[in-house]
């Protein structure tokens, strides 16, 4: 055991000072590994940044332990042949099924009801385009987990009695309201002044459609003003364990509000927050999947001019390697030696590859605001491939060292 251990300190030994005395040489050959590290690492911290971006707008915009039902509602992108077969099959969804469900799922910690409608709004010769007003029940803001930052969200009472009073989404509120309370002032709606109650924290863009384009008014008001268009139904289980349960339980209660007998395909679209985030993970694999096949094979070419170098090394050091076969180096003290070389070569390679990554991606994300998350799994991949292909790339040169006669190597170099 001590005399292994010998033998492959004093390889390693000799390989670091090698590597230390042509320190340039080794520097300009590892930029293709250097390269290729970094490229690894900053695509998996892109790909990894957009699942935690995606998925962190997903619960901003849902809210946990959360579904959705509507007339068309799905987790996937559908065929127009899927989206044709609902829209014949479902039935719009109203008020007598959401008083169902809520009074029917056991489940369900809360059931509430939306109803969205785009609007162009004006007032005092300011306009508003495409805001979006949400008709809801009181519960929504506990179903989606909004954060109100000023005043108050809709009451149960102001629902009960269609009352005229609005939340408004940061957007809105900078736009009528930027330097002033806008918490008892009034805001049109299609015409009808809504009081305002309340204003939500500011959620950002999804995809470059801001989140904050919203109004809040009450459920019944929206019906009154609009008509029943679109109704949705919320749902929120009590705790992260029984979510599929409830969902369930939420579906069989829908299904027996609409005599669906067994065998019978349900009439309605069902979404929770759990299968988008599998579908998010997907996609992100997906991607990954492409990308980073692609983006190893710079590391292939790092390789390719390791070897190259270490065939040069070989033949610059004929006489060294004589020198040392003569005195009792054996082939695999030898061979040993230059593996070991090639790989502490692309060692630091990985290394300093993994430093330009951790710099690009600071620098990315203080410039451009993009959430870039450099993972271990991508560090550790980075690491071991390099290396790998770095004993890869120097098994040849160091078979070529260990097979000189000695006695040939010293002559040709005396």
């Amino acid at each position: 055991m001590r005399y292994l251990y010998s033998v492959y300190s004093d390889a390693a030994r000799i390989a670091l000072q090698s590597i230390l005395a042509h320190k340039l040489r080794a520097f300009l050959t590892l930029i293709g590994i250097i390269i290729g590290v970094a490229a690894v690492v900053v695509v998996g911290a892109s790909v990894s940044g957009l699942n935690t971006y995606v998925t962190d707008k997903v619960a901003k915009l849902l809210g946990a332990n959360h579904f959705m039902m509507a007339r068309i509602a799905s987790s996937k992108h559908l065929s127009d042949d899927e989206f044709e077969r609902m829209n014949r099959r479902n039935k719009r969804l109203n008020w007598d099924d959401y008083e169902w469900v809520k009074e029917h799922c056991t489940s369900c910690s809360e059931v509430g009801v939306e109803i969205g409608t785009q609007v162009d709004l004006k007032q005092d010769g300011i306009e508003f385009p495409g805001a979006i007003v949400f008709g809801v029940s009181a519960n929504m803001s506990e179903i989606e987990d909004k954060t109100i930052i000023d005043g108050r969200f809709i009451s149960n009472d102001e629902v009960e009695r269609s009352a005229y009073v609005c939340v408004l989404g940061g957007d809105i509120k900078d736009k009528y309201f930027p330097n002033t309370d806008p918490i008892g002032q009034t805001l049109k709606v299609r015409g009808l002044p809504m009081r305002v109650v309340g204003v939500e924290e500011k959620r950002g863009a999804f995809f470059g459609d801001s989140l904050d384009r919203h109004i809040y008014i009450p459920a019944t008001t929206h019906l009154q003003i609009f008509g029943r268009n679109g109704l949705q139904i919320h749902g929120k289980a009590g705790t992260r364990e029984n979510f599929q349960p409830t969902i369930e339980d939420a579906r069989l209660t829908m299904r027996n509000k609409h005599r669906l007998k067994g065998n019978d395909e349900d009439d309605f679209g069902l979404v929770n927050v759990e299968e988008l985030n599998n579908q998010i993970d997907q996609f992100t694999g997906s991607i990954a999947a492409v990308v980073v096949p692609i983006t190893l094979i710079t590391l292939i070419v790092g390789g390719i001019v390791v070897m190259n170098i270490m065939l040069v090394s070989v033949t610059e050091r004929t006489f060294e390697i004589g020198l040392r076969k003569a005195v009792g180096a054996t082939r695999k003290q030898i061979l040993m030696q230059f593996l070991i070389e090639s790989g502490m070569l692309c060692a630091f390679g990985g290394v300093m590859g993994l430093l330009v990554a951790y710099g690009v991606t600071t620098l990315i994300t203080a410039l451009a605001g993009i959430t870039m998350t450099i993972t271990i799994g991508y560090i550790l991949m980075a690491l071991i491939v390099s290396s790998v292909i770095g004993m890869i790339a120097g098994i040849y040169p160091a078979f070529k060292a260990a097979r000189l006669d000695p006695i040939i190597a010293l002559t040709k170099t005396t």
